[in-house]
């Protein structure tokens, strides 16, 4: 199993609709004849999980479906791809039962949720290393440091810094141009809050999109261009695009991404957990709901299938807490302010708070 399977899926059927945001149905478990009816055994599991949301999540979730609905044919996971904040936005109003969140909720989510009455579980999944890439044939840019990446993407930006010698007078006079995850990703939020310094602040001269997907196209067809995006799609593309080192300050080391890194802490400050927001009140009353999100959370599976996809499984004693989180239904977010370069032990020291 490939991850290549999972994202070509996904790819496949995003062209069929046209539309990035449209929900994606997960593939239908392989057909298995049922056993031999008696007294004493239970009835195939039957019903159908909703999880839509994050880009960068999506191929962790996607993943997890095809597993799970392996095992259990009588149920089926559609798996959507509208971005976090869109994905937020259905599970707020309770259309979906899981939604997958590349940051934590925000603010005005958490309230628009309490509004509608929708109690969440957010568990942390896996640690993901926000990449920054350029084409292979860029010769120049090796390494990038915050100030750099910041030069390049704050708002002031916009109709000043159109070249590359403009981010560093050693760098050619070349175009300078930026591919972005779309303004709806949590990816997005990320990424300008870590480097720009404010959540949803940057210049608006970029291209963007919420599938991945795009952007590496974009990348990899244009010596010029400069884009970030979530570790598993530069991995799933080796030779089509470059990953660029990250110095946190001009005299700090230049790190570049990788699942080791993320682990360490040592690639900052783009390393981040992923995350799926569990609707309480599903979990509780579709015995689906849960058997599925108990499937995410195996040991197993939130190492060995986290891997597959290219991110980085949290460590054993924090799937533990996570599988107990859930186990008890506590809701409520850990994340009360912005929190840049979290680490697995800030994620288990926080309270909760609904």
């Amino acid at each position: 199993m490939k991850l290549t399977t999972y994202s070509l899926l996904a790819v496949a059927i995003l062209t069929i609709t046209g539309c990035n945001k449209n929900a994606t149905p997960a593939p239908d478990g392989a057909a298995s004849q049922a056993p031999a009816a008696t007294s004493e055994a239970a009835p195939a599991a039957q019903g159908l999980v909703t999880a839509d949301g994050s880009s960068t999540v999506f191929p962790v979730t996607e993943a997890m479906a095809e597993e799970f609905q392996k095992a259990n044919p009588g149920i089926k996971v559609t798996v959507g791809m509208s971005g976090t904040g869109g994905g937020f936005k259905k599970f707020c109003r309770g259309e979906t039962d899981i939604s997958n969140a590349s940051r934590p909720i925000k603010g005005e989510e958490k309230e628009a949720c309490k509004a509608a009455g929708v109690e969440y579980i957010e568990l942390p999944v896996a640690l993901d290393a926000l990449t920054v890439v350029v084409h292979p044939q860029n010769t120049w840019a090796a390494e990038l440091t915050v100030d750099e990446l910041k030069k390049m993407w704050e708002p002031e930006a916009q109709g000043k810094i159109s070249n590359w010698n403009q981010v560093r007078s050693s760098f050619p006079n070349k175009p300078l141009v930026l591919y972005g995850a779309g303004v709806d990703s949590g990816t997005y939020d990320y990424f300008t809050a870590a480097i720009v310094g404010k959540e949803h602040s940057s210049r608006g001269d970029f291209t963007a999109s919420e599938d991945d997907n795009v952007l590496v196209q974009g990348v990899s067809g244009d010596v010029n261009a400069l884009g970030f995006f979530g570790l598993a799609y530069y991995e799933e593309n080796p030779g089509k695009l470059k990953a660029v080192k990250i110095k946190a300050t001009a005299d700090a080391p230049a790190v570049e991404p990788s699942v080791e890194n993320a682990r360490a802490g040592t690639y900052q400050p783009l390393s981040r957990p992923i995350f799926i927001y569990v609707n309480k009140k599903a979990a509780e009353t579709k015995p689906e709901v849960a058997k599925f999100v108990e499937f995410y959370l195996n040991s197993q599976n939130a190492t060995e299938l986290v891997k597959e996809v290219g991110y980085v499984p949290l460590p054993d004693n924090a799937q533990a807490a996570f599988r107990e989180r859930f186990a008890k239904r506590e809701i409520g977010t850990g994340f009360t302010g912005s929190k840049i370069g979290v680490s697995i032990d800030d994620l288990l020291k926080e309270k909760l708070v609904y």
